[in-house]
């Protein structure tokens, strides 16, 4: 039989729990005063009198649930915890009342009273005096059947399969929108055992327990319709971020960390201009949202990590990372957000204890301590590794920092290890968007991106005149090796244009005589030379670094090698092992695409005509400086507190950006859907695969889906337009822009987007 806890109920259960009770033995009371006073009434009176008294009750109690929905965990009291609770009292009662009619029976046998009994081995109720022994025990035996039949009759009512644990019905509302709701109720009907922390949250396996958890804890599920506003929706009171004018409390959180020292003085050095942008975007639309507890995770700055990136940042280490990191960290604390840092496993393992609390696998709710944690693949290992499998009910608070980014056919642990894909750094089942990239190169994954520091304040970008050029180049290469075999592209630069560098280390072989070397220069002597300097050369390496950027902002032009054929993982030794197949067609393809000429001039290196003519070209010309909009401190805080604001990863269902923005667009065999997007001078958003995978939401776009079938493959939805044979994905995980197929046509999401703004569609914010 169905245990019923007490400590489950809600008061107002409780309060009707005891008038039940209050009930049953007052009816007994009410025919004993009757018996006392009236003893010469029949039994038939005084029975009608008492089905008339429980008939008035029942009636009373059924109309004040009258308008209460008839289905498990509706509300707070509902008719079927009302039949539930009754169907348990009500065995009890009747099981009590045999036992009392049993000892009734006895007691009257051992006064004499004739009465039959099969039962002679019951305990005597004790009494001093026979004679109230007597008239109280046929009270009793007279009123017991009365009871036994009231009780018979109702408990048939409320439905005796209730005792033994049987569920109502649950009907479950359409799914749409919520692609991972059915595969998370598969999970529960099997695991929901697994932890006793589901039991804590009302899952007692049942579909409806089920359901309810997955929408309202996990919130993979929509809500259901008839579901009363739960107490963690009124409690959980949402506080509204202000933005921040000064640094002084960021700087104090930092100055904890040695590591942070690079950092530190890169915020000072731009923080007049972070305050400017930020006051200047709070005019221009509202900043007022919803102020995020937020966790930041350097796993590169560990000592765990062997990297020693915070050491080597004063002597010519890399810096991408360190750039990047502080431009995000800027961001979310100017925006208003609460933000901890961390830079070591311990800080890390003290937070997330607080975190989960004593709890064992399952979220915790109410007043969180974290809601976002941005983190890089490093961090993410650690991560997982300090939580355990207790992990996975936090990997939608993820945001990775990811340079180079990870395609969804190498986030898939499944289908990587079906590739045959070696890499330390894929496998993960994340959404690919959680994936934050340092460029807009790859839109499976989003791009945060990095602020480009000017030395130039806006005055004077606006005043090229002020700018004294020298014909002069500056080199991109900071390490020797990079300059290798390039003595003959360098000597075609050298007869326009004096020729300066930045190496560092005592290492020159490489470099040719009459390069001038600065060694390592500080961020502003650096900006000072690029002022002076009409050309920025690339050699080819570092891939996608932030120094271009750098150069065109100062009003240089990025001479920028193709590679032909483009470099990949499949022929480039720097690409092995890292979780893309993502061509580059040359050194900079940010630049090439996103900006060209006159400020990017795109050129085989090993073709000296092509070389001088680009040179000659860039000479004979004023170019000013130049910066795109998502680059600058006011691009990069618009484009965050979007991501922070819309992104949900939490939700089964993704609202953003809306799907007016969808323009579905078809891609020939052998072409990818970033390609044809591209083409179209749109982004492919892999948000709006999900409705692109059902033969009803193809006909809206003229497609005709005759027959169709599923497939676990990043080449899908796609379409045979001879067979009218339509292909859909079985996989969510592997929504992919990327890929293309010989024989078939993919169907492609593609949308617009604001100018110098690519991360988000005209219609986002």
């Amino acid at each position: 039989m169905a245990t019923f806890h007490l400590w489950k109920l809600s008061s107002q259960k409780l309060g009707f729990f005891l008038v039940a009770f209050g009930f049953i033995w007052g009816m007994m009371l009410l025919h004993f005063t009757i018996q006392q006073q009236t003893q010469h009434e029949s039994s038939a009176v005084l029975r009608e009198q008492i089905l008339d008294l429980s008939k008035r009750y029942i009636k009373a109690l059924a109309e004040e649930n009258q308008n209460v929905a008839d289905g498990p965990y509706v509300g707070t009291m509902t008719a079927y915890d009302l039949k539930k609770t009754l169907a348990v009292l009500l065995d009890n009662i009747l099981q009590r009342l045999g036992k009392l009619e049993s000892k009734v029976d006895n007691l009257m046998i051992s006064n004499g009273t004739g009465i039959n009994s099969t039962n002679a081995t019951s305990t005597v109720i004790p009494s001093s005096n026979p004679a109230e022994k007597v008239n109280v025990a046929g009270s009793m035996k007279l009123m017991l059947p009365c009871l036994t039949s009231i009780y018979s009759v109702t408990i048939s009512w409320v439905n005796t399969d209730l005792i033994n644990g049987a569920q109502e019905q649950c009907e479950l509302p359409p799914m749409d929108g919520f692609p991972h709701c059915e595969s998370k109720l598969k999970w529960m009907k099997t695991m929901w055992r697994s932890d006793p922390c589901y039991a804590s949250y009302g899952v007692d396996g049942s579909i409806c327990s089920f359901f309810i958890y997955l929408s309202e804890v996990e919130n993979w599920c929509p809500v259901l319709p008839w579901r009363a506003k739960s107490d963690r929706e009124d409690t959980d009171q949402k506080t509204v971020a202000e933005i921040r004018t000064d640094f002084n409390y960021l700087f104090k959180i930092m100055s904890a960390h040695d590591e942070f020292r690079w950092m530190r003085l890169r915020i000072n050095r731009m923080a007049s201009a972070w305050i400017e942008a930020v006051k200047s975007l709070a005019e221009k639309q509202n900043l007022e949202n919803n102020r995020k507890k937020i966790l930041i995770h350097l796993g590169l700055l560990t000592k765990e990590s062997g990297f020693k990136i915070a050491e080597n940042a004063f002597s010519g280490g890399p810096l991408g990372e360190l750039v990047q990191w502080s431009d995000l960290i800027t961001t979310l604390y100017l925006l208003g957000h609460d933000i901890r840092i961390s830079a070591s496993i311990a800080e890390l393992k003290e937070i997330m204890k607080k975190v989960m609390g004593n709890r064992s696998g399952c979220p915790t709710r109410g007043d969180k301590i974290v809601e976002l944690i941005y983190i890089d693949i490093v961090g993410l290992t650690q991560f997982k590794k300090t939580l355990g499998p207790s992990w996975v009910h936090y990997q939608c608070m993820l945001r990775v920092l990811d340079s180079f980014g990870t395609e969804p056919e190498f986030n898939s642990a499944q289908y990587a290890q079906s590739k045959g894909h070696k890499t330390p750094w894929g496998k993960w089942n994340l959404n690919p968007q959680q994936f934050y990239t340092m460029f807009p190169h790859t839109p499976d994954n989003s791009f945060l991106g990095f602020v480009v520091e000017q030395y130039l304040n806006a005055s004077e970008i606006s005043h090229p005149d002020d700018i004294k050029r020298q014909n002069q180049s500056l080199v991109y290469g900071k390490v020797d090796h990079f300059w290798k075999d390039k003595r003959s592209y360098l000597d075609i630069i050298h007869t326009y244009t004096k020729v300066h560098g930045t190496v560092h280390g005592s290492s020159t072989v490489h470099i040719p005589n009459y390069v001038k070397n600065h060694g390592i220069l500080s961020g502003h002597d650096l900006q000072l030379l690029l002022r002076e300097t009409k050309l920025f050369v690339g050699l080819g390496f570092p891939y996608e670094g932030p120094a271009p950027l750098e150069a065109i902002a100062n009003g240089c032009a990025f001479l920028n090698p193709r590679f032909n054929p483009p470099k990949s993982s499949k022929n480039t030794e720097f690409f092995k092992g890292k979780p893309t197949l993502r061509e580059l067609t040359s050194q900079h393809p940010y630049a090439e695409v996103y900006i060209g000429k006159p400020h990017v001039w795109t050129v085989n290196i090993d073709d000296p005509v092509e070389v001088e003519q680009a040179v000659k070209a860039i000479l004979n010309q004023k170019i000013e400086p130049y910066l795109p909009y998502e680059f600058n401190c006011e691009g990069m805080l618009q484009r965050v507190s979007a991501f922070i604001e819309n992104q949900d990863f939490c939700h089964g269902q993704v609202m953003w950006p809306s799907l007016s923005a969808l323009q579905v667009k078809i891609a020939p065999p052998k072409q990818s859907c970033k390609q044809i997007c591209q083409e179209n001078k749109l982004i492919c958003e892999p948000s709006f695969f999900q409705h692109l995978n059902k033969d009803s939401d193809l006909q809206k776009y003229g497609i005709e889906c005759q027959s169709f079938e599923s497939l676990s493959d990043i080449v899908v939805p796609a379409y045979d337009e001879k067979k009218k044979h339509c292909f859909f994905q079985s996989d969510l995980l592997l929504f992919s822009c990327a890929g293309s197929n010989e024989k078939f046509e993919r169907i492609c999401p593609c949308r617009d987007y604001m100018k110098g703004q690519v991360a988000l569609c005209q219609e986002c914010l």
